[in-house]
């Protein structure tokens, strides 16, 4: 019985050894398998760029709203009952036009009144000046007659000036959009009763910045673009740079335009105010920098492989960008795949 019992347990034993023996071996296949390649020599694929000098782009373009080149308000001065409105909404009116008519006919009796005064003082004035010289009269009868004789003239001119006002005159030339009053209304001096634009001609203020404002000069031609008329160019031309910046060193700058009729007021548009140069610089595409524009690097490509190089920069002109220090023309810099590089790593060049 015993003998028998020694011969299972060895048996057992045998098959416990023979399955841990394929376990272990199954083992380092599969480790083996899921072992990741180690060669460290093939070549990362990416694509380069060559430095070189390029003609310099000062693109330069600003937006903003169109504004009316004048605006004014038509405003009354003398108070009264208005007896006519010449204008519509939309009227085109010319500078100097009367435009509402208020009532005057009280101001016109006033007048009457103290002309008839001047003409009796006029006459007073010449009879104590002949009675003065006869001794019949005393100076100060003479010169108090004066005096009522000239506040009398002064009352007239007055009179006058406040008949004038009673026409309320165009300030401008233009187009009426706002229209406040209406025949047989009430107004009081300073009421606003409509409002005149101008855009014959039309402006656009932007700001620059103090980097690019020193660049401008006034009188300089510029581009105008809207996104309402996308195949067409208007002219413009600075009409004034301020000689003082805000707090954020911008400048305003503004932009007159000839318009045509064409373009309204408050559209957006485009201010474009490159200018060709010839000036050359050492560019490289913008993709090609590594980290921040304070502390930028490169790859360069030495031999099939690349090397780390910190590099000075400059102007930023969009898609490239200047290059002050660092490399020279000819050389090739890595413009996509460095997030896989390091300093020495090989790559290879792709299209």
């Amino acid at each position: 019985m015993k003998k028998t019992t020694i011969i299972v347990i060895a048996g057992i034993l045998a098959v416990v050894s023979l399955i841990g023996f394929r376990l272990a071996s199954n083992k380092k296949e599969i480790d083996r398998k899921n072992q990741m390649p180690t060669n460290t020599n093939a070549a990362i694929p990416v694509t380069a760029a060559t430095v070189a000098e390029a003609n310099v782009a000062q693109q330069l373009i600003k937006t903003g709203n169109l504004i009316p080149f004048k605006e004014a308000d038509i405003m009354a001065t003398v108070p009264g009952k208005v007896t006519r409105v010449n204008f519509d909404l939309g009227s085109t009116v010319r500078q100097g036009s009367t435009l509402i008519q208020v009532d005057s006919k009280l101001k016109e009796l006033s007048l009457e009144a103290t002309q008839l005064n001047i003409d009796k003082l006029k006459k007073d004035v010449t009879r104590y000046n002949t009675l003065l010289a006869g001794n019949a009269t005393t100076e100060i009868q003479v010169n108090d007659t004066k005096y009522n004789y000239e506040n009398a003239l002064n009352q007239a001119d007055q009179i006058r000036k406040q008949i004038q006002d009673a026409d309320v005159k165009s300030p401008i030339s233009g187009r009426i959009v706002k229209k406040n009053i209406e025949a047989g209304e009430y107004v009081n001096a300073g009421t606003v009763l409509g409002t005149i634009l101008d855009i014959s001609r039309l402006k656009v203020q932007v700001l620059v910045n103090e980097k690019d404002v020193y660049a401008l000069r006034e009188s300089q031609p510029v581009r105008v673009t809207a996104d309402v008329f996308p195949d067409r160019i208007f002219n413009g031309t600075i009409s004034y740079i301020a000689p003082q910046g805000n707090e954020e060193h911008n400048y305003p700058v503004e932009i007159t335009l000839s318009n045509g009729g064409l373009l309204k007021a408050g559209t957006f548009v485009n201010v474009d105010f490159s200018k060709k140069s010839n000036q050359q610089a050492l560019q490289i595409p913008r993709s090609a920098l590594v980290a921040s524009i304070k502390n930028p690097y490169v790859y360069v490509i030495e031999g099939g492989k690349v090397r780390q190089r910190p590099i000075g920069v400059g102007r930023d002109f969009g898609d490239t960008i200047e290059v002050t220090s660092g490399l020279t023309a000819g050389e090739q810099v890595v413009t996509t795949g460095q997030i896989n590089l390091s300093d020495g790593s090989p790559v290879q060049v792709t299209k």
